[in-house]
């Protein structure tokens, strides 16, 4: 992974965002109500693409946040030709009266910045933004192209929230991840990037590398069409898959960046998951998740906390979980709660659980940055 970049609710500066998750800032803000909608707390951009439809929107968006990470990776659409996978939850799909399809307002983002390759786009929830990344990576394995921008992309239009008002996954008063008295999630925009590019290739030109991507896995809970199976096992299935992918052991992972939602099942299938994984170890991971300082970004969030666990892993630390008063039992790793905790090893995974059963696992190696 040579570039990274993402928009979120604290901001779009890679290291100003980092600082903040660190210090305990949150991006999470009342949100003025409108004709339909009351006010509500969520994590708008601070300066998101304003006007024009929901489409041109996201399209903007997708645009100017995948140029942010191949400028930061030191590289240029015309010169390298690269692969766009872009995944969405559902993009501007349910917002806009002809929004066309999911892959459209995609092809569109690959239009804008001059990619003669036609992207790959992908829906799969809330896993959509990781299971982006995987699919870059399979194509890379598979010597379609030698750089490829894998992303996600979400902004809160009001057919979301709506949605999820009617789902009941709204907190109705703050993002308690893995806290017993959790009450839902709190909604943010988002858009997340990173650079995947052969290892012989980033050699070659000499390219900073922010980390390693080292296994991916996904399962599917085949439960449900929201809720994820309370046991976890899918979800356990999915990290075990990763870390054999990557030829490593359980022990070898220091940190996991959790989806920690904090809506009741969610958190109680991720605990129970990540417990029944590492809990036994000598020296289990430290947990740690930021939906309580960003907001959850549905498709976007995969991209934006693989960023923040290349971060972690950069620098040996795991910013503190926001909200977090009093860890649910269920949980039985160490995790970052009022302050940062330390991190020592070289591996970590983000681990993503979507509506619909997705489950996705991504383990990352400590970059040539640190």
């Amino acid at each position: 992974m040579t570039g990274t970049a993402w928009r979120t609710s604290l901001g779009a500066d890679r290291e100003q965002v980092w600082q903040d998750l660190l210090a305990g800032r949150t991006g999470l803000r009342v949100v003025p109500g409108s004709n339909k909608f009351r006010s509500f707390v969520a994590g708008p951009l601070p300066d998101g693409p304003a006007g024009g439809s929901a489409r041109e929107r996201h399209v903007e968006l997708a645009t100017v946040t995948a140029e942010a990470a191949l400028h930061d990776a030191g590289l240029r659409a015309e010169d390298t030709d690269p692969i766009l996978v872009l995944g969405t939850s559902l993009g501007p799909h349910i917002d806009d009266a002809d929004p066309g399809s999911l892959h459209d307002w995609a092809a569109e983002a690959g239009k804008r910045l001059g990619l003669t390759r036609p992207p790959v786009s992908l829906s799969t929830a809330c896993s959509s933004g990781a299971d982006a990344i995987a699919v870059a990576a399979e194509l890379l394995e598979a010597g379609y192209a030698d750089v490829a921008v894998a992303g996600g992309v979400d902004l809160l239009t009001e057919g979301k929230r709506l949605g999820h008002s009617l789902l009941g996954t709204l907190s109705q008063s703050t993002h308690r991840a893995f806290d017993a008295d959790r009450s839902g999630m709190l909604p943010g925009d988002g858009a997340g990037y990173v650079v995947l590019e052969r290892t012989g290739s980033a050699r070659r030109r000499g390219a900073r590398v922010h980390g390693y991507l080292r296994g991916w896995g996904s399962t599917n809970d085949a439960a449900g069409m929201t809720a994820p199976k309370p046991d976890g096992e899918a979800a356990a299935r999915a990290v075990r898959r990763c870390v054999e992918m990557a030829g490593l052991s359980l022990d070898d992972v220091a940190v996991v960046n959790a989806h920690g939602t904090a809506t009741v099942l969610n958190d109680q299938a991720e605990a129970t998951c990540l417990s029944g994984l590492f809990g036994r170890l000598a020296r289990p991971p430290v947990v740690f998740a930021t939906k309580g300082a960003l907001g959850h970004s549905l498709g976007a969030t995969g991209v934006v906390e693989v960023i923040t666990l290349l971060l972690a892993l950069r620098d040996r630390t795991a910013p503190p979980v926001l909200g977090l008063l009093r860890p649910m039992p269920e949980l039985r790793l160490p995790i970052a709660r009022d302050t940062p905790r330390a991190v020592t090893g070289g591996f970590g995974i983000s681990l993503t659980l979507g509506f619909g059963g997705f489950n996705t696992c991504l383990l990352v190696e400590r970059g040539d940055d640190a």
